[in-house]
């Protein structure tokens, strides 16, 4: 079982559900850490799709999802896999 929250409202903005699409462009909480995701990636930054699927942005989408400490508690720090060669 994942450890799913026991509310669906975001825990900053309380009036706000706490979707994917809210955590990763919208609460003000992670504006520091989304500032640095959007000077790495332009504006792909505010592509889901990109984050998600692009491997130039695997790296920069997990150091944003480790540096926020939300995901922490369920899942620990979130890594990359090794490459294979």
């Amino acid at each position: 079982m994942i450890g799913r929250s026991e509310t669906p409202s975001c825990p900053i903005c309380e009036d706000e559900a706490e979707t994917i699409h809210h955590f990763l462009f919208v609460c003000p909480q992670y504006d520091c850490e989304r500032h640095i995701l959007a000077c790495a990636l332009r504006r792909n930054a505010t592509s889901l799709p990109f984050l998600l699927s692009n491997p130039n942005a695997t790296e920069h989408f997990l150091r944003y999802v480790n540096s926020t400490g939300r995901l922490k508690p369920t899942f620990g720090d979130v890594s990359l896999l090794p490459q294979r060669e």
